[in-house]
């Protein structure tokens, strides 16, 4: 009889906990915590409370300091450190990891300096091993709690995706996949821009028809960028575009739409980021994200004016007076 499939996660942030005990509910698990105190607490208490409060974790899920002993042990490594962190992390296990263990990102970000895609930077760690991402409208407090949720395996190679699909599923949280993996992740990348610029809307109190318009036009921004740099229009209107979207907009839980909020309320970016005591990516990204528009010839006025306020050049206030400044063309543009 063949043993089951060991999952090891990278990372135990409120995203990396919650993927770790969907899996622990499947098959062994193993999360790696770079804190003594966290893993220490997950082995004990069954809980993450910095991330998820009092919300009991799977009593079978384990945790470790050791990114050896993890790497070793893993027949699929999720990497569930933000993406400014992916190559520092991959490279202390470069040669730890065992040829053709499937790897999956969490990571919804763009690597400072190289623009490269969390997935392209797991690539270059660990060469030769399929690489592919989960991703989807994924608010991790609602997925512990036992809400319903659904998510999605991208990779090239869709019989991997269709083996790692049972790992991460469960009768409320539906895993799909999609081979569109270039998509699939810008997905997740642009939309934590499109959240920050929905947050400021909030703080503003500029009204619902206002964020509406934002979403809706700040989902155009996302398909232009997406189609010039290869990927399908069509992997934007599931769950890693126009779902992803929706939850990072609208949700008082989501850390990009909170950033926005509290720019547009007065602080600082750094009272903000301290405020939230989370990674935001959107906040790393946006820069990026316009120098990759600028590269594609793709115009990105609401990406344009949350990096401007991200920058300090603007003020929210004086984003919305930019964007209602602009002319409005065909809404045929949205696609």
């Amino acid at each position: 009889m063949s043993r089951p499939v060991r999952v090891v996660v990278l990372g135990a942030g409120s995203w990396g906990t919650t993927v770790a005990s969907l899996a622990a509910r499947n098959t062994p698990t193993l999360l790696w915590a770079r804190e003594t105190d966290a893993a220490d607490e997950i082995n004990t208490e069954h809980r993450n409370t910095r991330y998820l409060g009092d919300h009991l974790l799977p009593p079978d899920l384990r945790a470790t300091t050791d990114i050896v002993e993890a790497a070793n042990a893993a027949d699929v490594l999720v990497v569930g450190v933000p993406s400014h962190a992916v190559r520092e992390t991959l490279s202390e296990i470069s040669d730890e990891v065992r040829a053709w263990v499937p790897v999956l990102s969490l990571a919804k970000g763009l690597e400072p300096g190289t623009r490269l895609r969390p997935t392209e930077v797991i690539s270059e760690c660990l060469p030769g091993h399929p690489v592919g991402l989960l991703a989807g409208p994924n608010l991790a407090k609602e997925i512990i709690a036992g809400m319903a949720a659904a998510s999605v395996v991208a990779t090239e190679d869709e019989r991997v995706a269709a083996a790692l699909q049972p790992l991460f599923a469960s009768p409320v949280f539906r895993v799909y996949r999609n081979t569109d993996v270039l998509g699939c992740e810008l997905g997740g990348i642009l939309k934590n821009i499109v959240a920050i610029a929905s947050g400021m809307a909030d703080g503003l109190g500029v009204g619902d028809n206002t964020r509406a318009m934002v979403l809706a036009r700040g989902l155009a921004e996302m398909i232009r960028l997406g189609e010039a740099m290869g990927a399908h229009q069509r992997t934007f209107a599931g769950l890693t575009g126009v779902g992803d979207l929706i939850a990072t907009c609208i949700s008082p839980s989501s850390r990009n739409r909170r950033v926005g909020e509290y720019l547009a309320k007065g602080m600082t970016l750094e009272q903000a980021v301290a405020e939230l005591g989370q990674v935001a990516e959107g906040v790393k990204t946006a820069p990026t994200v316009m120098e990759l528009a600028r590269d594609h010839g793709v115009e990105m006025p609401i990406a344009a004016e949350v990096e401007a306020v991200v920058a300090g050049r603007h003020s929210p206030a004086e984003a919305y007076r930019g964007l209602r400044r602009i002319a409005p063309g065909d809404e045929d543009d949205l696609v």
